[in-house]
């Protein structure tokens, strides 16, 4: 059995147990676009190549921070090749 007080809600169980004590819901003043919290970037991953075959990669939300790291990387001697791929 459901009993209204106010903006309370009490359900009455049938088996003589204690009322639980429920709120209200209100009415959603935002909508539902600024109530969405996944992420708001892009990834990006820089995967460098060696010459002895071994990989390293890296993840970035900024593609300039990426783009800088693989120019960095270029310069060494030991680096055959790297790649910036976006990424979920």
């Amino acid at each position: 059995m459901l009993l209204a007080r106010g903006r309370f809600i009490f359900i009455l169980s049938g088996h003589g147990g204690t009322p639980k004590l429920t709120k209200k819901s209100k009415a959603s003043k935002s909508s539902r676009l600024s109530r969405d919290r996944r992420r708001k970037h892009r990834h990006w991953q820089v995967t460098v190549y060696y010459q002895d075959g071994e990989k390293f990669a890296r993840v970035y939300i900024d593609r300039e921070r990426a783009e800088r790291f693989a120019e960095r990387q270029k310069k060494s001697p030991v680096v055959k090749a790297t790649r910036i791929l976006e990424v979920d």
